[in-house]
Order: structure tokens, then sequence, then C-alpha cells
């Protein structure tokens, strides 16, 4: 059985605190490692949704949290992080196609893998470190693997691990990033100084 209550005493330092609900019932524990796919640290006073758990001594304490906010939000994240998933398909088949046809490097292809997987450990050890308390990656920095390349795997990363694909600023950042970066490849793939310019690059990488 799920229930829908508001934490107290939370004690943001040491990463825990309690829901007491209204009108009676059990007042539980609440720890920062049992929020699944949290979009932000909780504070007092927000609104949670969780299970009913105890411990070997008997005490309760809450389980599989999540905020209220994020379970009405979930439909429209699966359906954008779908359509994410999509479009990076579709990317990887057009420059296929542009490699195949003589218009791109085929080294191209690639270098967009091989910064897509980056981009992907970097969203799942910045997820770990969320889950742990440990130090965080800063959005900056996902957001620089995303515009110079890595933002397919990012989409990847949003949907699998379900991380950052909730956190509206981030998302609006991050299209900016993957507008930029299809443009600029679509400069260099029309004109002769960007694909002089490309070649350049592909030879240094190489």
């Amino acid at each position: 059985m799920r229930y829908q209550r508001k934490v107290t005493n939370w004690k943001d330092d040491q990463g825990f605190g309690f829901v007491n609900p209204n009108g009676g019932g059990q007042k539980a524990f609440v720890h920062i490692k049992a929020f699944s796919n949290s979009s932000h640290r909780p504070t007092e006073g927000d609104m949670i949704i969780y299970e009913l758990a105890t411990d070997e001594s008997g005490r309760f304490f809450a389980k599989n949290i999540r905020f209220a906010g994020d379970a009405r939000t979930s439909s429209t994240s699966n359906k954008s992080s779908s359509l994410g998933t999509y479009f990076a398909i579709t990317f990887f088949l057009l420059i296929a196609a542009s490699a195949l046809l003589g218009l791109l490097p085929l080294a191209i292809i690639g270098l967009y893998c091989a910064l897509s997987i980056v981009t992907f450990l970097a969203y799942a050890i910045d997820k770990s470190a969320a889950q742990n308390d440990r130090w965080r990656t800063k959005e900056s920095t996902l957001h620089l693997f995303g515009l110079v390349g890595g933002w397919p795997g990012a989409l990847v990363a949003q949907k699998a691990l379900r991380h950052k694909s909730r956190k509206q600023e981030f998302q609006t950042i991050f299209w900016v990033t993957v507008i930029a970066n299809c443009s600029t490849l679509g400069w260099l793939l029309i004109t002769k100084s960007g694909s002089t310019f490309l070649g350049s690059i592909l030879g240094l990488v190489a």
C-alpha cells in the first residue's frame, strides 16, 4: 500500500527525516537513499508518496519514495524520453546515410559513438553519486559533453537511468545544446569552409 504525506523534521546535512500521517497512523523514518529517481533533494514539507515497511526492531520506515510532483509528470516525461530516443536513432541513421553517400567521413560516426559512450558513463556516475550522497558532476559538465557530440548518449542515459529527465531547467538547456550541435554539423556539411574544418578536426582525432 502506498501513502502520500509531508516530510517533517528533515535534516539535510544527515539525509533523513520523518513522515507523520495526518489524523493518526504510524510515524515513519525517511532516508535520502530511499528516494527513487529523485529530481531534487527533499526539504521540509515536501509531499512524498511511499510504501511503509518495518526494520528488524519493528520500527517503521518509508521505502520506494518519490515526490508527488514527480508522479504527476511521469507520463509526460516518459513520452518525451521516447521521442528523444527516436530522435537519436534518426540522427544516427542520417549521418550513416551521409557517410555512405560520401557527404561525411565515416570517422564522424565513430566520433559520435565514442562521445556518446563517455557521456552515458558521466550520467551513470552522477546518478550513482546522487543515490549515495557523494560529490556530484556539475550540470555544466554534462551539458558540455552533450554540446560536443555526446547528446545521443545523454538521451539514452536519461531514459535508461531516469536521470535528469524530469528537471525542466536542465532539459531546456540540454535541448539547446542538441540544436547547437546539430546546427554546427549541418553547417560543416553544407559549406566548403566547414568541410575543411571538419577534416582538420577528424585528422587531429585520428
